[in-house]
């Protein structure tokens, strides 16, 4: 399925905040500085050489690359490699084909690996950070504890000058670097991570289009004198605050584009409208909390139906969950039931604005509703042959 693009296949990574009952680990007071991860692997060898002979053998369908969690020391990564020999005999024994050059990687969790990089450099081929742990282990703060939680934070100082630590070191010795955790998904600090030169970022799959339309709107050298003033920050605040002043000099997004408009749209009903359109606005990097401003759409829903008759629907709402404030446009190939009185709809306008543009929201609410009474404004809409031409018409009527 990843079609020759390489997949990092972490091997188990139990204990801590991801118990397993079957193989009974004993309990802990502190089980995430305890017998976790890579250190119970000798007692449950026979399962660490299953997995590690299930990824050799899938090697030869794909670009596979192993990943060893809760690395501490050159001695554990050295254990590894040895079983990753020994198992890579058994199969040459029994004449089963693998990928002889198959890469080997480590999470960097624990804080004493940063010190010791170049060393790992001459072990494995790659780095990922994980940003969940190697914070809670680096600031002493256990992210489970709602006592200190307040305490945990991934914008430390430290912690950024850690991650620059490694990164820079590992790319000294030609090795490249990922980072793992919450960290990655938030749009707020990807501008961050750029500049500290990560190679790869990872996240939950539905962050995964948003960051990527984000990506393309950084510019590298503006990302790395970000990077590195955060790392003279002294606190966590100062980081935060330049962050937002960041995020505040970000270019405004035009409120109606070429991306946001569906021509011939094959929707089966209601739900399916609001649900692309919201989910779209999250790939274009509109919003970062796409479940929550389709829940502030519904919201307006359930007060009373936004059918405005003709076939045209205005569902709309002021949101804080919306980054940058727009109009979604969908011209259905079939009408739909709208749920109204209003009869079917076969066009659908939605206004999704921010709510310290409250003023904004009801001009051009009003201004749609009033045009839209008029049959020759409705028939231009529908007979406009492109996104391009139907983004004229309403910027023209409604003074965009």
């Amino acid at each position: 399925a990843a079609n020759g693009k390489p997949v990092i296949i972490r091997t188990m990574d139990i204990g801590g905040d991801k118990p397993i009952d079957y193989l009974a680990l004993p309990h802990e007071n502190n089980p995430f500085l305890g017998y976790r991860a890579v250190r119970i692997y000798p007692q449950f060898l026979a399962l660490f050489h299953t997995q590690l002979t299930a990824i050799l053998r899938a090697s030869v369908h794909g670009k596979a690359k192993i990943m060893i969690p809760m690395i501490q020391s050159i001695e554990e990564i050295r254990w590894v490699k040895q079983q990753l020999e020994i198992v890579k005999q058994q199969l040459t024994a029994q004449n089963i084909a693998f990928d002889a050059d198959l890469q080997l990687g480590i999470m960097v969790e624990i804080p004493s690996v940063a010190f010791i990089v170049d060393l790992f450099c001459k072990e494995v081929d790659f780095f990922s950070i994980g940003s969940n742990d190697m914070t809670q282990y680096l600031l002493a703060v256990d992210r489970d504890n709602a006592s200190v939680s307040k305490l945990y934070n991934s914008l430390a100082p430290a912690f950024l000058r850690l991650l620059k630590q490694v990164v820079t070191t590992a790319h000294t010795h030609g090795k490249w670097v990922g980072l793992c955790g919450e960290l990655g998904a938030d749009s707020k600090v990807l501008p961050l991570l750029v500049g500290a030169g990560l190679d790869e970022i990872s996240m939950s799959a539905p962050k995964i289009a948003a960051t990527k339309a984000q990506l393309t709107e950084i510019n590298f050298a503006d990302s790395q004198t970000l990077f590195a003033e955060a790392c003279e920050c002294a606190t966590i605040e100062e980081v935060e605050a330049l962050l937002e002043q960041r995020h505040a000099q970000a270019q405004v997004k035009p409120i109606l584009v070429q991306q946001c408009v569906f021509k011939a749209a094959d929707f089966a009903n209601k739900e399916e409208v609001i649900q692309a359109l919201v989910g779209n606005l999250g790939i274009q990097g509109r919003t970062d909390e796409v479940y929550k401003l389709e829940e502030d759409v519904w919201a307006r829903e359930a007060v009373f139906s936004t059918g405005l008759g003709h076939g045209f629907a205005i569902p709309h709402t002021k949101s804080d969950h919306i980054r940058h404030s727009s109009i979604s446009i969908a011209h259905l190939d079939k009408p739909i039931d709208w749920m109204s009185d209003s009869g079917e709809v076969d066009f659908v306008i939605m206004l999704t604005l921010n709510k310290d543009q409250g003023d904004q929201h009801m001009r051009i609410f009003a201004g749609l509703a009033r045009k839209l009474i008029h049959e020759s404004f409705r028939d231009s809409l529908r007979q406009a042959e492109s996104p391009e031409a139907i983004i004229a018409i309403i910027t023209e009527q409604i003074g965009l």
